[in-house]
């Protein structure tokens, strides 16, 4: 199973965020409109990714709740017919939950920076450092937290889960 390391962080100046990742990887990044929806699941966490264009994945993920880094263990399978594949995973298994979010992306050597806007929540950043073989947890955590400095990002404003987890804890 493919991993790679997360860093999830509020936002509190959206703009500057997005010129540190801008200058970070020398793009001006890429645009991602973004449905997930969560499925009720014993372990680790099992959501449909619609990216509204008739394309999607069915993404397994598993990693602690942890704030800071944590090493995120996932599977993904791309579809065709996410609405589809929704429906019949919700009658299946029910929805948790579902998080609208965009997100603009920008690759920073093997590190994928997300500056997220999510419906309900507000702005967020997220790292994620993809683990090339025989990297180890303790090398992305090191990509990740110097990342995050160059980027702007303060501990404090660190998050633990995921936004469908905020969602949940506003209702």
């Amino acid at each position: 199973m493919p991993s790679n390391v997360e860093i999830k962080a509020k936002v509190h100046d959206v703009q500057q965020l997005i010129q540190n990742a801008k200058q970070l990887s020398k793009s001006e990044g890429h645009i991602i409109t973004q449905q997930d929806t969560f499925f009720k699941v014993l372990t680790g966490r099992l959501k449909l990714r619609n990216f509204l264009n008739g394309s999607g994945q069915l993404l397994f993920y598993e990693r602690p709740d942890v704030d800071g880094p944590k090493l995120s263990n996932y599977s993904i399978s791309p579809t065709t017919d996410p609405d589809g594949l929704t429906k019949v995973l919700a009658d299946a298994l029910g929805i948790m939950g579902v998080v609208k979010k965009e997100r603009l992306l920008y690759m920073v050597g093997q590190t994928r920076v997300h500056v997220d806007t999510v419906e309900g929540l507000g702005h967020f950043m997220e790292l994620e450092v993809v683990l090339n073989d025989g990297q180890s947890l303790e090398d992305g955590e090191s990509i990740a937290l110097r990342l995050m400095e160059e980027l702007g990002v303060k501990k404090e404003d660190l998050i633990i889960g995921a936004y469908v987890d905020l969602l949940l804890a506003k209702k």
